[in-house]
C-alpha cells in the first residue's frame, strides 16, 4: 500500500481514536482501516495502537510517530497547494483551537462563513480552557489570549483585553463598593479556575502592586458560571473584559474599580510554520484576523 495512505488512515484512527470514526472519516470500509494499520505495523515493525472491545489508545511509539506524520501528511498538502497556485481553493480538515468563551462569540460564527464560503473543507473547533499544543494536538490554528511564550509558532496579534472586577449593582448597593484591592478580602469571591487567575488575584502598580490571595467563596471551573453568580448577587468577580463587555454594556454587571487593574493582555492567532502555508489556514487565518481586528470589544 501506499505510505502516504497508510499514515493517513493511522492519524485518522489516532485522532478519532476508533476504527469506525476513521472510516466514516476517509470514506472507506472498516476492515479497509484495519488492513492498512496492520500493513502500516508490519512495516515499521512496532506496535502504534493499543485496541480493546471499547477504545483505541497510541502507545508511547504510535504517539511520537503521530506527531511526525501529521506533519509530513500537511507538508504534501502544502506542497500540492504550492504547485497549483496561489488561488487554489482551499480543501481538507482544519483543525481550530480557542478558549470556550471567546470561541463561542468570536471564532464560531467565522467558522460557520467559513465553510459556507468553501465547501470543500471540514472543520473541527477544540474549544478548551486551557494552553493547547498545536503540535501534539494536531491542531492547525489556535487563539492566545496573554504574553506568547518563544516557540515555532507564527503568530498574528489581532487585538487586546484587560482583567475587570466587577459584581452586580444588587450587591454593590447592599454591602457597599471596595475601594481598594485590599478591600476585596472582606467581600464574598467567586473565582473562575478555567484561569490562572483563580485564587492569585495580580494588580499592577497603577493599582497599588499588590497580588492578593483570596479565600474565595465559591470557586467553579467556568467561566460562564462565575458570570451567572455574579449576575445573581452572591459576590464580587474578576474576568477578562471580553468576557463581560455584553453584561456590563446591558447593566447585569458594573466595574468595581474606575482605573486600569493590569496591562493589557494580546490576543494573537497563532499557526504551524512550514515552507509553504496551507491555503485552507492561510485563507482562514486572514478572515479570522479581519473579524476579530473588527471587534471594538477587543481594543
Amino acid at each position: 500500500m501506499d505510505r502516504l495512505h497508510l499514515m493517513a488512515v493511522f492519524v485518522a484512527v489516532a485522532e478519532e481514536q476508533g476504527f469506525a470514526a476513521a472510516a466514516r472519516r476517509l470514506g472507506i470500509s472498516p476492515p479497509a482501516v484495519s488492513r492498512a494499520v496492520a500493513a502500516l505495523e508490519s512495516r515499521l515493525g512496532v506496535k502504534l495502537l493499543h485496541r480493546t472491545t471499547r477504545h483505541v489508545r497510541s502507545t508511547d511509539a504510535g504517539r511520537r510517530y503521530l506527531e511526525d506524520a501529521r506533519r509530513i501528511l500537511a507538508e504534501v498538502d502544502a506542497a500540492d497547494e504550492a504547485v497549483a497556485g496561489i488561488n487554489a481553493e482551499p480543501r481538507g480538515r482544519l483543525a481550530v483551537t480557542a478558549p470556550v468563551l471567546f470561541g463561542r462569540r468570536f471564532v464560531t460564527p467565522v467558522i460557520c462563513d467559513y465553510l459556507q464560503r468553501h465547501p470543500q473543507v471540514q472543520v473541527t473547533a477544540l474549544l478548551v480552557d486551557r494552553l493547547v499544543n498545536l503540535l501534539e494536538e494536531g491542531q492547525d490554528v489556535g487563539l492566545r489570549i496573554g504574553e506568547l511564550p518563544d516557540s515555532s509558532l507564527r503568530a498574528l496579534r489581532v487585538g487586546q483585553v484587560r482583567l475587570i472586577t466587577c459584581a452586580a449593582p444588587d450587591y454593590l448597593a447592599r454591602h457597599g463598593r471596595p475601594n481598594s484591592p485590599k478591600a476585596l478580602r472582606e467581600h464574598s469571591i467567586i473565582a473562575s479556575s478555567a484561569g490562572d487567575n483563580a485564587i492569585d488575584w495580580r494588580f499592577d502598580s497603577r493599582s497599588g502592586g499588590q497580588t492578593l490571595r483570596l479565600n474565595p467563596r465559591l470557586t467553579t471551573t467556568s467561566n460562564d458560571a462565575a458570570i451567572a453568580a455574579a449576575i445573581a448577587g452572591l459576590g464580587i468577580t474578576r474576568l477578562l473584559s471580553y468576557q463581560l463587555a455584553e453584561h456590563l454594556a446591558a447593566g447585569r454587571l458594573q466595574a468595581v474599580f474606575d482605573w486600569p487593574e493590569s496591562p493589557d493582555w494580546p490576543i494573537h492567532i497563532v499557526h504551524r510554520e512550514g515552507r509553504h502555508t496551507a491555503a485552507r489556514i492561510r485563507s482562514f487565518v486572514d478572515l479570522l484576523a479581519g473579524r476579530l481586528r473588527a471587534e471594538q470589544s477587543l481594543q
